[in-house]
């Protein structure tokens, strides 16, 4: 209303002076609401003598009031005569003017009032049109509703005003001395009246409630004075007029098949039900089963409540949630060549990773430590005119046992590398056994040549001892001779290498999930747990959710031995995978699997087998218990902390084997990555050293770690660690105490010497007695006492020592529990640097 009142007051000036000035007015009402109201203000036209001439033109207008549509009658007045005299308007014609005028400015208002109607009316079908025909239905029933509710409002109106004139009238003819007053009375009549509208529209907002619509039944009315909903509040009334009608009627139910292992937890069966997890326990409850959603149920009583809910059981043992890929076998013509895997294996410093360094044409062994492999090492190969190989290093050293063990398990072929100038060695020897035990073909690779001293024979010789017979002596397993430092012979190895793979016809499905093994894991600081795994059927590719041992996951990033990323890995491809939850065991299986649930679950599975190997892998007796709290075993405390997983495996075995009678070697927490904050406050509660192989600790750890005085080692060559703890456990014994027996007497007589001793006068036996030896006096062949010769006599002369078959006199130290016939030996007390 207000902008037609704006377009009011700027239409075209009428021919006489306005006596109607238009202003605006803003109020304002509470919560912040304003609203702007056009005033008008009428003033009184005050008539001079010189505007007598002006009257005829005003009479005319007065009676022919101009418009926009005819701008040109405007501007036609006839003109007066000159000569005319001035006349004055009498008062009827003054009157006569202003009724003219009042006549005017109402139809100019009828007219703004229509037009706002109409812009009102075309706003409403055009909110209309955007609404959809339920809703459209709905106003209309609305809008009919509120007006019918007006005109039966408006007739309850009128006929509460006709009673109310009617008592009025009565009253005042019964007291006719009280003043006539019937005004007051009507209000009260329609005030008692006016709820009544509201009953007739039960169940819909009524008209006058706050409300986003102006209706053409409100326009016409004038009801203006209520607040205006918000369109906030508007948007909250139709979601709840949807989710009214969503829900008025019953969900249809969902049967589900619920797989139930032998003990699930409500809370894990609630989630497989779909069903509430407050439900189930409240089922439980009125089976007179009190128990909470985390805690453990058996398979029965969970088939209770899954058929009590409507589902379908699949019983299913605990052992089914792991996956045997054991019985997944493909079928023989989807199988496609491979790449065939080749294992390096032999004795420390017999030139292993020195032999694959020439075959890949890198230096990887300047960048061991100690010159030696610490952990495994993958890599891919292509030689000229070749296939691809993959080549796995294992380290050589006694304490990588599991690893060799682990190499031989995922190898199609091993190459047993020896020096021709040092034969078969003790790592060497357990290489060749875990070969026979893998059942996999072997390539003998005789190293070092070219050395002086160099004796291929000899070493051919020597196999011949553990039932290894080469082609040079009439046998079946191929001997190649090589110099990895002057890189002779290695074509000849790549020829037998490709010949072996031939004969063995390596294949594989590579259009599948993956299936995989874990050869390396490592905890990398930047790119978190990093597993090395080689793919032994189907295709590893970026994306792929999978479960390697405890540890599940999804593929982040997968990089290839040259350290670039790559989309997806076929078989034996050995690739780095990033995307772990948590760090698996090396030898692990890692397996593709659907989705993240079962991924879950499997971990999980796992998980809790390991816990349980755990805590029950060494049960205690009751008589093993006291013989260890009777026993004096030292225990030696240590924290170790490693780069990869199959390190730490390696160095908790050499440790362990470390271990005596006397004093043990225990591990308090074995881990992969950088020493932590919480590895030094461990060693600083229990007194143990941090190990820390080929790993640092961090800022935080450094600054707990020289306040509370912890002791770090580091090492990098795993045979100087084990030389550390070697002679830090002999320390901790202390040196050994070696006794020299040097001579043996017996007790002839006893006879007091001074106020409180005994002396003992004594008949050398065998050997010497010599004073400031320690001495044992025996009764029976029963210790008596350990003491000390104080003072040793010849008759009556002081004498330093006395030989067998000699009669003197002795007092002991601190004792006097001495009889004839006890047998005392001397001996002489060495102390020793203790070796373990």
């Amino acid at each position: 209303m207000s902008d037609d009142k704006k377009k009011l007051g700027t239409r075209a000036p009428l021919g006489i002076k306005r006596t109607v000035e238009t202003g605006q007015v803003k109020q304002s009402f509470s919560h912040g609401r304003s609203n702007t109201v056009v005033v008008e203000v009428k003033k009184r036209r005050i008539l001079k003598p010189g505007d007598a001439a002006a009257q005829p033109e005003a009479k005319e207008e007065a009676k022919a009031p101009e418009t926009k549509a005819a701008p040109e009658k405007k501007a036609a007045p006839a003109p007066a005569p000159k000569k005319a005299p001035a006349r004055k308007k009498s008062e009827a014609e003054e009157i006569a003017d202003r009724k003219a005028m009042q006549e005017q400015l109402l139809r100019e208002a009828e007219e703004a009032r229509m037009a706002a109607l109409e812009d009102a009316r075309r706003r409403e079908e055009e909110a209309k049109s955007k609404q959809t025909k339920e809703e459209a239905k709905r106003a209309e029933a609305n809008r009919k509703a509120e007006e019918e509710a007006a005109k039966q409002a408006e007739v309850d109106a009128r006929k509460a005003e006709e009673e109310a004139r009617q008592q009025a009238v009565e009253a005042a003819a019964s007291a006719p001395r009280q003043d006539d007053r019937p005004h007051k009375k009507p209000p009260v009549a329609v005030a008692a009246k006016k709820p009544e509208p509201k009953k007739a529209d039960k169940g819909r907002v009524p008209h006058d409630r706050r409300s986003g619509k102006l209706t053409v039944s409100r326009a016409l009315r004038g009801d203006e004075g209520g607040r205006a909903r918000s369109l906030a509040a508007l948007k909250r009334a139709r979601e709840k007029e949807k989710r009214a009608q969503q829900h008025s009627g019953p969900r249809e139910k969902t049967v589900r098949d619920v797989v139930v292992p032998d003990t699930i937890t409500v809370a894990e069966l609630a989630k497989r039900m779909g069903e509430k997890a407050a439900d189930l326990v409240k089922s439980l409850f009125n089976m007179g089963m009190m128990v909470t959603v985390n805690q453990t149920i058996d398979q029965d009583t969970a088939e209770l409540l899954v058929t009590e809910f409507g589902h379908k059981i699949q019983r299913v043992s605990e052992a089914d949630i792991d996956i045997d890929t054991s019985e997944d076998v493909d079928a023989a013509e989807t199988l496609k060549a491979r790449p065939a895997v080749v294992t390096i294996m032999g004795h420390v410093d017999h030139g292993k990773t020195s032999l694959l360094d020439a075959i890949r044409g890198a230096d990887v062994a300047s960048g061991e430590a100690g010159g030696i492999t610490q952990h495994i090492g993958a890599y891919q190969v292509t030689p000229k005119g070749g296939a691809p190989i993959t080549f796995l290093d294992t380290p050589g050293h006694e304490a990588f046992t599991e690893m060799r063990a682990r190499g031989a398990n995922v190898t199609d072929i091993v190459i047993l590398v020896v020096a021709a100038d040092d034969g078969l060695k003790p790592q060497t020897i357990e290489a060749i056994n875990h070969t026979k035990a893998a059942g996999v073909p072997m390539i003998v690779a005789i190293n070092k040549v070219d050395k002086d001293g160099a004796n291929p024979q000899k070493v051919r010789e020597e196999l011949l001892q553990h039932e290894i017979i080469v082609e040079a002596m009439s046998g079946e397993v191929q001997d190649v001779e090589v110099s990895a430092k002057k890189k002779t012979g290695i074509d000849k190895l790549l020829e037998a290498i490709n010949l072996q793979a031939e004969l063995l016809e390596l294949k594989a499905n590579p259009d599948r999930a993956a299936d995989a093994t874990v050869v390396e894991a490592k905890l990398d600081k930047g790119r978190g747990p990093v597993a090395t795994v080689l793919v032994q059927r189907g295709t590893l590719r970026v994306g792929d959710t999978f479960v390697a041992g405890p540890a599940a996951g999804k593929v982040r990033a997968l990089i290839d031995d040259h350290g670039k990323r790559v989309d997806e890995a076929g078989p034996a491809f050995p690739v780095e995978v990033l995307g772990l939850s948590a760090l698996p065991a090396a030898g692990d299986p890692l397996t593709v699997v659907e989705n993240d649930a079962r991924a879950r679950e499997v971990a999980d599975y796992r998980q809790r087998k390991l816990d349980e190997k755990r805590t029950t892998q060494a049960p205690m007796s009751l008589e093993n218990m006291f013989a260890q709290k009777g026993s004096q075993v030292i225990q030696f405390p240590l924290i170790v902390k490693a780069d990869v997983q199959g390190t730490a495996e390696a160095i908790n075995a050499a440790l362990h084997k470390i271990s005596t009678d006397e004093i043990q070697v225990r591990i308090l927490h074995s881990g992969v990555g950088a020493i932590t904050e919480s590895d030094v406050t461990l060693a600083a509660s229990t007194g143990a050293p941090i190990i820390g192989f080929n790993v640092r600790p961090n800022a935080k750890a450094r600054e707990v770690a020289k306040r509370d005085e912890v002791e770090f080692r580091y090492y990098d060559v795993i045979y100087h660690l084990t030389d550390w703890v070697k002679d830090a456990m002999a320390g901790e014994l202390g040196p050994e105490i070696v006794e020299h027996v040097k001579g043996r007497a017996e007790v002839k007589q006893v006879f007091p010497a001074g106020k409180k001793d005994k002396a003992a006068g004594l008949l050398v036996v065998d050997g010497v007695i010599q004073k400031g030896f320690h001495a044992r006096l025996t009764r029976d062949d029963v210790i008596v006492s350990k003491t000390v010769i104080a003072s040793l006599r010849r008759f009556k002369d002081d004498v330093k020592e006395v030989e067998a078959g000699t009669e003197c006199g002795v007092v002991l130290e601190d004792t006097n529990d001495i009889q004839p016939g006890d047998m005392l030996e001397v001996f002489e007390v060495e102390e020793r640097a203790r070796t373990l």
